[in-house]
């Protein structure tokens, strides 16, 4: 399973624009084409952050002519767009390589429990900042802002637990069928269950890397790789005793976590993940940068930061 970080779909000074997205892509297919040049199955989830961001401003700026698009509806269009993103690039990739596989895109919900207490009292900010008038009218909408001060308005909202993948058993009937599959990506469409047992969306954003460790057990991945933009997890880093960390422990690197060593907005959910993947399955779990996955994925233990089980 590999999880690739929202930087891996923006151009490298973070734009998000239809070709700067493309361009990102193409440089993320063509590592994970390399990886399937190995004969490595792989399973795609991703961010979708700044396109979710993208949706949002849409929202702002129209709110006064239609009714903004919930986030559940963001993330299903931001799911299928990447996707199919995704998978032109990788067939293209693939066939630079001459290798036969076919790709496909799974828009993917997950499950949440209704009575989290993150629906109770938002506090995850999303989007950009507004002023207090404009900001207003999207509170008449029914969205939860909040006053920042300097800085303006900015939204809040529920990032709840992801309990179920409901779409796992269709990811592995593809990969069954010889799919590389793309799915869950932004951690999955939040969804609950209703009493009479049927499914609504809910206004709510789960962490992509979060959903990406439930997805690797679910499917019985042998091991989650997070990319993102640095080699490794880095303890003290940003001082004069940054000390870059190899392989590890479970046990110690929930030490590390529980010692604050990473932040809450970068590093952190993608410890907790691999924490996750690898308590839940005694298998390991990495966290290294894109151009290593395949050293990452073929030589387990000697690329960036690799959790095992005690």
């Amino acid at each position: 399973m590999l999880a690739l970080g929202g930087n891996a779909m923006t151009s490298a000074d973070g734009r998000a624009r239809p070709e700067d997205q493309i361009a990102a892509a193409e440089v993320a297919m063509d590592a994970v084409a390399e990886l399937i040049s190995h004969d490595v199955e792989v399973v795609i989830t991703h961010g979708n952050g700044p396109q979710v961001g993208n949706l949002l401003v849409k929202n702002e700026l129209a709110a006064a002519v239609v009714p903004p698009v919930p986030l559940d509806w963001c993330g299903a269009q931001t799911q299928a767009t990447l996707g199919f993103v995704l998978m032109d690039a990788l067939d293209a990739a693939l066939a630079a390589r001459r290798i036969d596989k076919r790709s496909a895109a799974v828009v993917t919900r997950a499950l949440v429990d209704p009575g989290d207490p993150g629906f109770v009292r938002p506090t995850k900010p999303i989007g950009r900042f507004l002023p207090a008038d404009e900001a207003q009218l999207l509170v008449e909408h029914g969205e939860v802002w909040e006053d920042r001060g300097e800085k303006g308005w900015r939204r809040v909202v529920a990032s709840p637990e992801p309990l179920d993948i409901l779409d796992a058993p269709a990811v592995l009937e593809l990969i069954r069928a010889g799919f590389v599959v793309v799915a869950n990506g932004g951690g999955g469409i939040p969804v609950v269950r209703r009493e009479d047992g049927s499914l609504s969306g809910v206004e709510a954003v789960i962490d992509k890397d979060l959903g990406a460790a439930l997805l690797a057990v679910l499917v019985g991945a042998d091991v989650l790789v997070v990319a993102t933009d640095v080699p490794q997890a880095v303890l003290r880093y940003g001082t004069p005793e940054a000390e870059p960390l190899g392989r590890v422990t479970l046990s110690q690197m929930q030490a590390y976590a529980q010692e604050g060593h990473f932040a809450s907005g970068s590093m952190g959910p993608k410890v907790d993940a691999v924490c996750r993947f690898v308590q839940g399955t005694d298998l390991p779990g990495v966290i290294t940068s894109l151009d290593r996955i395949v050293d990452a994925v073929t030589d387990v233990g000697q690329t960036g930061t690799v959790v095992v089980a005690d």
